[in-house]
């Protein structure tokens, strides 16, 4: 283990899009270039991902490792990552991501200086179309995402997760590797196994990231539906791992066809739904005035805050039946000790 070096760890796959001010973000960070290592670890992309990491590996070869991931999903990237880190520090990053130039050394003052074992900031989510910028506030409003503080401007503190994640290396030979097993959500898979096992994990509001999130309808609408699908088999795969903000679409929607449904055999029943309807309608359109900027943003805002949480709700019915699958049903697994 080579001291105060900061091994980066970042999976990727088809980020042509994203990846040069990603790396240009990290070309930047006040953190010796030195004391660095960048493990780019591709799922076998099929756009110019290859060519433009391979144009910095050319500029900075010793600073930038390129490696394969055959089975493609994060945690396998994650693993083949650390598995060749040589650093102190694991810095797990995103390529949809641009890195405040104190990242890195933000990061490590707080791994050293505090007692979590997993430290992480706060996501100012961004987009790069008109549409996005209106996603990108609702992914950033309470009542589009819940509590999740990393998201909505949180404070520094103990949380139950952060996003990417800064580690110290031991942390994997203490606790195991990245969750294989997990397609979605294993950083939540990995905090729980941390705070379960004793440690902290730790959200400095002085640690800070843009993220670009999907920029239309379509897009933020199957993210929404696989993110609810994954939330459901990751409670029965890693019972625990999931907070109980995650299964609210879920319990939305059941309620929505439960209430509907019953109406028609006792009619009393629809005012509970117009009820509930009501109540959801009024914060719909609270949260559409806090964030919008203009009276067409509005409309919109007031349109999509119901697709996403519908369509997260129907993600999770979804994962209620494939929870029962062969391929989601494996038991007994522990993440190798890396």
């Amino acid at each position: 283990m080579n001291k105060d070096l900061v091994s980066v760890v970042m999976p990727v796959y088809n980020e042509e899009k994203c990846i040069k001010a990603c790396l240009d973000s990290l070309l930047e960070q006040d953190y010796p270039k030195e004391k660095m290592e960048w493990i780019i670890v591709d799922g076998g992309s099929t756009d110019r991902t290859l060519e433009i990491l391979e144009f910095y590996r050319q500029k900075y070869p010793e600073l930038i490792k390129i490696l394969d991931n055959p089975k493609k999903i994060v945690p396998c990237a994650m693993n083949i990552g650390i598995r060749q880190a040589s650093g102190k520090y694991i810095i797990r990053l995103d390529a949809h991501a641009e890195y405040e130039k104190d990242y890195f050394t933000k990061c490590v003052y707080h791994l050293d200086n505090g007692d979590a074992d997993n430290v992480g900031g706060i996501i100012k989510t961004k987009a790069k179309t008109k549409r996005g910028e209106s996603i990108a506030k609702m992914l950033s409003s309470k009542f589009g995402v819940g509590n999740s503080q990393f998201r909505t401007n949180g404070k520094s503190g103990y949380v139950d997760t952060v996003p990417f994640g800064a580690f110290r290396r031991e942390v994997f030979s203490e606790y195991g590797g990245y969750d294989e097993r997990l397609v979605r959500n294993q950083d939540n898979e990995m905090n729980y196994r941390i705070r379960k096992n004793g440690g902290k994990v730790y959200l400095s509001d002085d640690i800070k990231l843009s993220y670009y999130c999907r920029d239309t309808v379509k897009g933020i609408s199957a993210m929404a539906r696989t993110n609810g699908k994954w939330n459901i088999i990751t409670k029965k795969l890693c019972p625990g791992s999931m907070s109980a903000r995650h299964f609210i679409p879920l319990l939305f929607v059941l309620s929505l066809t439960v209430l509907a449904v019953a109406g028609i055999f006792y009619r009393p029943i629809w005012y509970v739904l117009a009820a509930e309807l009501s109540v959801y309608l009024v914060s719909d359109l609270i949260a559409a005035v806090k964030s919008a900027d203009s009276f067409g943003e509005f409309w919109f805002l007031l349109f999509l805050f119901p697709v996403f949480h519908l369509n997260y709700g129907i993600g999770s019915l979804a994962g209620i039946f494939l929870q029962f699958s062969k391929k989601y049903g494996k038991n007994g697994y522990t993440p190798e000790k890396i």
